[in-house]
């Protein structure tokens, strides 16, 4: 757990770091060079992205929060596992969106809220749904909800700054130095949107090797976390294209990548030797005895995703003990 934290620490560190590079350069071509001014505005926009990200992540996924008198067996759920972490528990909700799947976000712990979508309620049987929650309690329990909802906003801000100063602000209207500049702060903006992502999505694939470990150590049978993916994936891959493009912002929140879902399946399936839609404790024991080569192609796949590959994820997950 002390690697996790010191990584995303680390993360942090170096995409604070880009925002303070990004207001420098602004502020320097507007003729401002005072360290403190520069220093007050990163923190400035840091302090806005930790308030709003929350209420941009309710907007987006149409989440409603529901009492114990709606839904009281997953409200059930939710307590018994909070307490078995040792965490407050967090606040429960539906995310109205047929895609399935299920994220937890939130200021702090004590803000914390874990929503499943409509899509997933009828898809997955109790256990896999308590597998679920537990790896999204995890996420809570790990502290690393707040850093992923802090981190996730950063690029977004960046392209924003990017598009401003390359086709709003002015960049082409001017042939002088001040159109120069614009342009300059433009690009830089756009080359650190990607080198953000690419952090973003690193940090994303970190948090959910230890949310699954988590999942497991609250109680819940490894095969049971991995054949809830299992049906995630074959739930994502029958969704409409549209619902997946509709949440492709936020879906380093997910337990699993909706948008890899068409390839994955066809992965996943030979971990299915029954054919059942199910991956059982036979089947995982029979995982974990194989071996998992990656190509090259699977490996710059997963440098592009919000989540591991996931025959190699659920392979680690097998070698977990409940």
């Amino acid at each position: 757990m002390f690697s996790l934290k010191m990584r995303m620490y680390l993360l942090l560190a170096a995409l604070f770091g880009i925002v303070y590079m990004i207001v420098t350069m602004i502020g320097t071509s507007m003729g401002m060079d005072n360290f403190y001014f520069y220093l007050g505005i990163a923190l400035v926009l840091m302090a806005i992205q930790y308030m709003v990200g929350p209420k941009l992540v309710e907007w987006s996924m149409r989440i409603e929060y529901v009492d114990k008198n709606r839904y009281p067996a997953l409200h059930q759920m939710t307590e018994e596992l909070a307490r078995r972490a040792g965490i407050p528990k967090p606040k429960v909700g539906i995310a109205h969106v047929g895609l399935p799947n299920a994220f937890a976000f939130g200021r702090w712990m004590a803000d914390s809220r874990v929503c499943v979508t409509d899509g997933i309620l009828g898809l997955l049987n109790e256990e896999e749904l308590r597998a679920v929650l537990g790896h999204e309690l995890s996420h809570i329990k790990n502290r690393d909800v707040l850093t992923i909802t802090v981190l996730s906003v950063i690029p977004m801000v960046l392209y924003r700054i990017a598009w401003y100063f390359l086709f709003w602000g002015g960049g082409g209207r001017r042939r002088d130095n001040s159109s120069a500049n614009t342009a300059l702060i433009g690009l830089a903006a756009l080359l650190f949107y990607f080198v953000t992502n690419l952090l973003v999505l690193y940090a994303s694939r970190i948090r959910e090797y230890f949310a699954d470990k988590g999942s497991v150590a609250l109680g819940n049978p490894p095969d049971k976390l991995a054949s809830a993916l299992y049906k995630l994936v074959y739930g994502a891959a029958r969704s409409d294209k549209d619902a997946v493009r509709d949440v492709e912002g936020l879906k380093a929140f997910f337990l699993n990548d909706p948008s890899r879902a068409s390839k994955e399946i066809t992965e996943i399936r030979q971990l299915d030797l029954d054919r059942s839609g199910t991956i059982d404790a036979a089947e995982m024991d029979a995982i974990r005895r194989r071996s998992i080569r990656l190509t090259i192609g699977d490996k710059l796949m997963e440098l592009m995703s919000t989540h591991p590959n996931m025959l190699k994820r659920i392979k680690i997950l097998s070698t977990y003990k409940k």
